[in-house]
């Protein structure tokens, strides 16, 4: 019934000598980690991330089960490593990731790695910042328009860390043919606001085009921080050619 066509991109940005995003992608599995922790330790605690979605067996019929358990034995690796090496105390890892069960997608996140929805057009994004300032704007004690240009608003609440407890959201997102998808580290949302994100996500059907022209968005804006974008497009399946009407256009003009 569906299909699952993908594109790709990471970039460190104009700021950053290294680039501590990392980022997983097969046919029904994809994920954004953005490490933190400094001295390159970040690169270390979000390679181990998607290094254990990279060993998962995805045959399960419970896939939140098996994102669940994922995240819990990459908090077991960050938790040894900081144990045998006293400067990776402070390692953690962002972690959002998709995975596609045939009919849907079991969404697991933790961090302010986010991910986005394109359905007739209209975005939504489909994941909750684990940040001080997203709490703030639940209890509401803070505006949204505040929350995106407060200096603190990457300060984040939870995130998979060496001794401390994993805890990431875990829900089924129920698909449409044509939906489009983007998971994306803060190096992207950050800078780049929302309404422009959905401009470009909904201006070309060429997936590889439109990871480069988010990832050269964000850098005309500064490029502070790595960023990574996965472009995910649900089609027929049989049919991936096929376009929705949001993303048709004549390519002669």
């Amino acid at each position: 019934m569906y299909a699952l066509r993908h594109a790709v991109g990471t970039d460190p940005g104009l700021r950053r000598e290294a680039n501590e995003d990392s980022v997983y992608f097969s046919e029904r599995l994809y994920a954004v980690a953005d490490g933190m922790g400094g001295h390159a330790y970040g690169e270390v605690a979000s390679s181990i991330a998607v290094g254990v979605l990279a060993e998962l067996d995805l045959d399960s019929d419970d896939p939140l089960s098996l994102l669940s358990d994922a995240t819990r034995e990459i908090a077991v690796r960050l938790t040894d490593l900081a144990e045998e090496n006293f400067d990776m105390r402070g390692m953690g890892t962002t972690l959002t990731a998709l995975l596609w069960d045939g009919e849907r997608f079991a969404v697991g996140h933790i961090g302010d790695s986010r991910c986005y929805l394109v359905r007739d057009g209209a975005l939504t994004q489909i994941t909750r910042d684990h940040t001080m300032v997203q709490a703030l704007v639940d209890d509401g004690r803070m505006a949204a328009e505040q929350a995106a240009e407060h200096p603190g608003r990457s300060m984040l609440m939870r995130a998979l860390q060496a001794g401390s407890a994993h805890d990431p959201d875990l829900f089924y997102q129920d698909v449409e043919v044509g939906d489009r998808y983007l998971i994306c580290s803060d190096g992207l949302s950050d800078v780049v606001t929302s309404a422009e994100i959905a401009e470009l996500l909904t201006a070309d059907p060429d997936r590889d085009r439109t990871v480069r022209a988010l990832i050269a968005a964000a850098n005309a804006r500064g490029g502070p921080d790595n960023i990574t974008c996965v472009v995910v497009d649900v089609v027929p399946a049989g049919n991936s050619s096929w376009l929705p009407k949001w993303l048709q256009r004549d390519e002669a003009q």
